[in-house]
């Protein structure tokens, strides 16, 4: 990059950057933005994804252009709808088209939506995913319940303590990350 800035992409387990995980994520981003990081959202209905292992897949271009895109970033906030106990698939197949080549050795944000009370499943799964990935996800992570009441109108969170533990998941992020850098 040539600089010490930060490069973090924001991935959503959903299709629409207005989602609740695409909402949560462009929190994220906006705040370490704010701190001085270069920030990107891979929005997948603009750029999806294709199933790994369908045909041509290997060669589409959003997928070349995906790729590419983790290797140039230093750190990476995902958020996905928790879905029957564990992440969506859309997040899944999201991961399943990193490789320890493109994040390995990288600092990783986890966070999760629920329809529900809050519980850990999906950041758990996330975690278990990006280990065999060698990714380093950071201790700080944040899980939204009953996602449907927790932002307004303007898509900021309404809990002064969610925003303030988003805050300090962007701030592990970025302290993490310059860490791994030097």
């Amino acid at each position: 990059m040539g600089d010490d800035r930060i490069k973090i992409l924001g991935l959503a387990g959903e299709y629409r950057s207005s989602s609740k995980s695409g909402m949560l994520v462009n929190a994220a981003l906006e705040m370490a933005e704010a701190k001085g990081a270069d920030v990107v959202f891979w929005d997948l209905a603009e750029k999806p994804l294709p199933l790994v292992g369908e045909e041509g897949c290997w060669a589409h271009p959003n997928v070349k252009e995906f790729q590419s895109l983790l290797e140039s970033c230093d750190a990476f906030f995902l958020s996905s709808p928790e879905y029957h106990g564990t992440m969506s698939g859309v997040m899944k197949n999201t991961m399943d088209w990193m490789y320890d080549k493109h994040v390995g050795g990288k600092v990783f944000g986890l966070m999760s939506t629920l329809g529900g009370v809050t519980n850990s499943n999906t950041l758990n799964h996330m975690r278990i995913a990006l280990r065999w990935l060698h990714a380093w996800p950071v201790p700080e992570q944040l899980a939204i319940g009953h996602v449907k009441e927790a932002f307004d109108e303007d898509g900021s969170l309404v809990d002064e303590s969610l925003q303030e533990r988003l805050s300090n998941l962007v701030e592990a992020v970025l302290s993490a990350s310059k860490k791994m850098s030097a």
